[in-house]
């Protein structure tokens, strides 16, 4: 099936225009919807091949709040480094220009979660502490398939539903009117497919508004299409897949625990999602048993 051909029979719309459509809420939401000004620095610094240690250190350094936030993710416990980190230098000395970078985009995405309770199924503080268990389990996936994207698997499990996000801040009525027509069984589990009742009412669905919200912020495409395809990863580009595919598996792990599961129908884990990236039972196992206590960490740090 062609990616611009996905969603036929369910919408009038192709890709291309589910696209549009999300393109033109993003633009039109972009007033609310921004990063600070230093994260889209910093996005742009690290994606520059002559950019520098010192450069990424100097940037961070002019927001002594976002040092502060950065600093407190390089000492909590997710991390577990065995010394006190003093300075964003000696972080980026040890964990590399990529991982502070995404700390610092990771400690500014948390008050774009906000927005309240929408009705009794949606709750924008819910989908914020789903989108930490998403990423945890993906970073714990990744470490799992010995894989180097960790911190890239993270950021893109903390943004994978944010197009959720652009779709309250672009029309808080028809949301509420999506969770309206959606069906939920006695154990809040969805009956219908979320993406579908999204579309008939918004003509685009979370994953298109994620990406156009990406592609907006010129954030990495590997993480455009984390957003654009973590329910089916089969439809990225080939040599993309990989963090899509994880965000997909944590994004089913996240729902045995609690919280945000509206989009997700069936959360059982197919096999060719494990052999993608070279996981087994036991893999997915060894993530069960670390998860919770990763979580804690990890919201003790992100949340505050």
């Amino acid at each position: 099936m062609s990616e611009s051909t996905q969603h036929s029979g369910t919408t009038a719309h192709t890709h291309d225009e589910c696209m549009q459509i999300a393109h033109a809420a993003v633009k039109q939401i972009s007033h609310i919807a921004t990063l600070p000004e230093v994260t889209l620095g910093i996005i742009e610094l690290v994606e520059d091949p002559n950019s520098s240690a010192q450069d990424l250190n100097e940037l961070i350094g002019r927001d002594p709040a976002l040092s502060a936030r950065v600093l407190k993710v390089v000492n909590s416990a997710f991390y577990g480094l065995p010394r006190q980190i003093g300075s964003i230098n000696r972080a980026i000395s040890l964990l590399g220009l990529n991982a502070v970078k995404n700390i610092a985009i990771a400690a500014s995405l948390a008050k774009l979660f906000r927005g309240g309770a929408l009705c009794d199924r949606f709750d924008a503080k819910d989908l914020w502490e789903h989108s930490i268990a998403v990423a945890t389990a993906a970073r714990l996936l990744a470490k799992e398939a010995r894989m180097s994207s960790g911190d890239e698997a993270f950021l893109g499990g903390l943004m994978h539903d944010i197009g959720i996000m652009v779709a309250l801040q672009s029309d808080r009525a028809k949301l509420a009117k999506v969770f309206a027509d959606m069906q939920f069984d006695g154990n809040g589990a969805p009956l219908i497919d979320f993406r579908m009742a999204e579309r008939n009412v918004f003509g685009a669905d979370h994953c298109h508004f994620g990406e156009a919200l990406c592609e907006q912020w010129k954030f990495p495409r590997s993480l455009a299409l984390a957003c654009g395809h973590h329910h089916d990863p089969m439809l990225a580009p080939a040599e993309s897949r990989q963090v899509p595919w994880l965000v997909f598996i944590a994004d089913r792990l996240a729902t045995e625990l609690h919280g945000f599961r509206a989009d997700i129908v069936n959360r059982s884990i197919p096999r060719e999602a494990l052999e993608s990236l070279g996981l087994s039972e036991a893999n997915l196992a060894s993530v069960r048993s670390q998860l919770a206590e990763k979580l804690a960490e990890a919201q003790a740090t992100l949340s505050g």
